[in-house]
This record gives structure tokens, sequence and C-alpha cells, in this order.
């Protein structure tokens, strides 16, 4: 399995959109600087009052198909 890490910074108004449904995808860039767009639902258990902040572990197989996700401490 490969994995991707990623340090976000989504503000409640944004994610708002994207809950919304104005969009289904977040891109982001990953620490080592690669460009990454995955599906916004696998964030939703993340979502605090003030959008979604931290770092972030995606994990997906050879084909890049979503694996998981965890919120890394």
């Amino acid at each position: 399995m490969k994995s991707i890490i990623l340090d976000l910074s989504i503000s409640a108004d944004e994610w708002l959109k994207i809950y919304r449904g104005q969009t289904n995808l977040v891109s982001a860039r990953s620490r080592d600087g690669r460009t990454i767009q995955f599906p916004a639902n696998i964030l939703s258990r993340y979502t605090t009052h003030f959008g979604i902040q931290g770092s972030f572990q995606i994990n997906f197989n050879d084909d890049g198909k979503f694996q998981s996700i965890q919120q890394l401490k």
C-alpha cells in the first residue's frame, strides 16, 4: 500500500462550500511536493467548527484507489 502525507487547512467557509456540493474534490500538495486530488467526503469525520485543520496520511493501492485516511498527531 502506498501513502501520501498532507498538511491541510480548510476554513469553515471553504468546507461549507464543499459540503454543499459546489465541488466534490479537494486538491492539495503533499509534503513531498506532489499534487493530489481526492474525494472531499473522506474528510467528513475530521470536520470541526473551524473547518479541517491538521496533517493526514492518505493510503491508496497500486492503482491509485483510496483505501484509508488517518489524522496524524
